[in-house]
């Protein structure tokens, strides 16, 4: 039976890499699609799928089933919507790309999809790109945002289309693996792909005067085989990033600085808000968990879910 990788999604139609290194169209099977995820997409880039050849036309072939996944990345669809949008499937590291400025990536934003990912056991590694643009004051704020996410156990790395350096780190950090690049629009994952492969020569847009942000140039995430080896998957930028299926209960279980003093408190179930004897506010006291990083987990669990997540006001 055919076994492929999908690379693209367009809604009905799907092109596929088969194993044996063909692409094709594929579309689900009617019996398949009832049976799967009722989630905006239930096949996502980076699913492994089985497949069969459509009866009645020689072009298409047909998804008839979804292997097992290793791991996936979901967010809300959209505001209104209760359903989840699967960003990608099968997923070996992410490179969260974040700027400064042109546009400015908010803190808020970054911890929510951070807790998002350590959720689904997915290894993120912060690129703090378009280092070029900084100027010195800017420069120092980036250290110091690297050096508090290095501390908690994220690879942080200072990243520029413009040098070779990145370029060469980068895939060396790749190396085989599926690669899934996310973050906001216009923050310039579309053109570092392009500086890893310039053979993709995917669409790169300019940032938009009028409000400092990114335009969409990305409308579907799509997965690309690289020359130097691996896939990488550029997927839409976001202005937010709505947390699904995660219980107020254990997000503190999603901040690796937080995970290793929840035994410490004096309850069981703490919830390290206005309970006495908390560990964890006592190590913020203290200044080995930053105020940020607490702030973020604060609005986690204070706000409604559906009208805080596309608020990431603080930096």
């Amino acid at each position: 039976m055919p076994r492929g990788v999908v690379l693209k999604s367009t809604g009905k139609f799907y092109s596929v890499l088969l194993t044996t290194g063909i692409e094709t169209t594929a579309v689900i099977r009617g019996k398949t699609r009832l049976t799967l995820d009722k989630s905006t997409n239930p096949i996502a880039v980076g699913d492994d799928v089985l497949l069969d050849s459509f009866e009645g036309d020689d072009q298409l072939m047909a998804i008839i089933e979804i292997v097992d996944r290793k791991n996936y990345l979901v967010r809300k669809s959209t505001n209104l919507s209760k359903k989840r949008q699967v960003i990608a499937a099968n997923i070996d590291l992410i490179f969260l790309v974040v700027t400064l400025k042109n546009p400015i990536t908010q803190i808020g934003f970054i911890d929510r999809f951070l807790v998002s990912a350590e959720s689904f056991r997915i290894p993120v590694t912060i690129l703090f790109n378009k280092i070029d643009l900084l100027i010195p004051e800017e420069k120092r704020k980036l250290d110091e945002m690297a050096q508090l996410y290095g501390k908690i156990g994220y690879s942080c790395y200072h990243t520029s289309i413009l040098s070779a350096q990145t370029i060469d780190l980068l895939k060396k950090e790749i190396d085989g693996k599926q690669v899934l690049f996310a973050g906001n629009s216009g923050v310039g994952k579309s053109s570092l792909i392009n500086a890893l492969d310039p053979s993709l020569n995917l669409r790169t847009n300019e940032i938009s005067q009028t409000h400092l942000q990114g335009k969409h140039t990305t409308t579907f995430a799509e997965m690309h085989p690289v020359k130097s080896g691996g896939f990488l998957i550029d997927s839409p930028g976001v202005k937010a990033f709505g947390l699904v299926d995660l219980e107020k209960e254990v997000i503190s279980h999603y901040f690796p600085e937080m995970r290793d003093l929840l035994n410490s408190c004096k309850f069981h179930n703490c919830l390290h808000l206005k309970e006495p004897n908390c560990a964890v506010k006592e190590a913020v006291g203290r200044g080995e968990i930053s105020q940020s990083r607490y702030l973020s987990y604060q609005q986690m669990m204070l706000h409604d879910d559906d009208e805080v997540y596309r608020k990431n006001d603080f930096l």
